[in-house]
């Protein structure tokens, strides 16, 4: 009996004293959940579209490696958001939860912020491309960027324009719209000031998403006598694609479009949006939850020429870009008509 009662004792003292150590481990296991920064991004096409929503989410995750890993910062995403009022509900739904910064990937998603931002003070957001972060709207937790698309363009252009032998460039844009307009009026200033007898036709879709619209496109350019092509959007495989199987060469913009053709993508200007993502999240850690806007530029690093190894390119053409990049970064030359 005696040693029936001691047993359970011993038993009684081991539960006892695993169940301490349990409660002292889960608010140590919940201060460090409550440290790790939880980012959220909502963006209008997939994370590996070659383009607007791939620069962004690798940006992302460039930021989450720099930090430590998923236990210093959560990163949430969702894809696919070209409907406006099903990317609304998800940046609603990411500020209730609770998350930290919500990033509105897209300048169609500007008046949807706008609306819902108020709503949450204490939730940072971000959106571009814009340089409008709503301070004049009494809106103080709001960060707004812009890729200055202008520059990579001017300097894809004169490339385009030292490489064609048809004299003849064909630009395909979605909407006459942020980064994608300013890439679109770049890259034609660009091709002009390098040749102003070329001749270059400009067209837009009016969809960011319709693919069949933007090989449309590409085709009449082609049909129209143009060699060399570029243009803007989520939507542009289905030109480079056209490119590709009509012997032209493609230019891209936001990210590193090679995969898509490598036998027909030239260039692309890719964007780096770390330095940005990195000063938000700096900011709203030493308290300031918005109103500062940022460029990415060739100047400040946000903008990247990288080239095709696989297609040779004259290097009257590279040097040409090279003094480009530079005249753009010291203010002697305009990338814009």
């Amino acid at each position: 009996m005696k040693k029936n009662i001691f047993r359970l004792t011993l038993i009684t003292i081991m539960i006892a004293a695993f169940l301490s150590s349990c409660a002292q481990a889960t608010p140590a296991a919940t201060d460090e959940a409550a440290d790790g920064l939880r980012v959220a991004v909502v963006m209008p096409s997939t994370i590996n579209d070659a383009a607007f929503s791939q620069s962004m989410y690798e940006g992302l995750k460039t930021i989450q490696t720099e930090m430590g890993g998923e236990d210093s910062m959560e990163l949430a995403y969702s894809e696919n958001m070209f409907n406006v009022p099903d990317a609304a509900a998800a940046l609603r739904d990411y500020a209730t939860q609770g998350y930290d910064l919500v990033i509105a990937h897209g300048s169609q998603y500007g008046t949807s912020l706008q609306q819902i931002a108020p709503d949450f003070p204490e939730t940072s957001f971000a959106w571009g491309t814009s340089l409008n972060t709503f301070q004049a709207d009494g809106i103080n937790n709001v960060f707004a960027y812009q890729a200055e698309a202008q520059e990579g363009g001017y300097v894809l252009g004169t490339i385009a324009a030292l490489m064609s032998e048809s004299g003849i460039i064909g630009i395909s844009g979605p909407v006459e719209a942020g980064d994608a307009k300013l890439y679109v009026d770049g890259f034609q200033a660009g091709v002009l000031a390098t040749k102003p007898d070329a001749t270059v036709n400009v067209t837009y879709t009016g969809s960011f998403s319709d693919v069949s619209l933007m090989a449309a496109a590409a085709e009449t350019h082609i049909a129209a006598g143009a060699d060399m092509l570029t243009g803007s959007s989520q939507s542009v495989v289905g030109a480079i694609g056209i490119a590709k199987d009509q012997n032209a060469f493609w230019f891209g913009t936001q990210w590193d479009q090679t995969s898509l053709a490598p036998t027909a993508v030239v260039a692309s200007q890719v964007y780096d949006w770390t330095g940005i993502l990195d000063d938000m999240i700096s900011s709203r850690q030493a308290g300031v939850l918005g109103n500062k806007s940022y460029t990415l530029t060739f100047k400040n690093g946000g903008l990247i020429i990288q080239y095709n190894e696989a297609i040779e390119v004259p290097e009257e053409a590279k040097s040409a870009a090279d003094a480009a990049i530079q005249g753009i970064s010291d203010g002697t030359v305009n990338p814009l008509p």
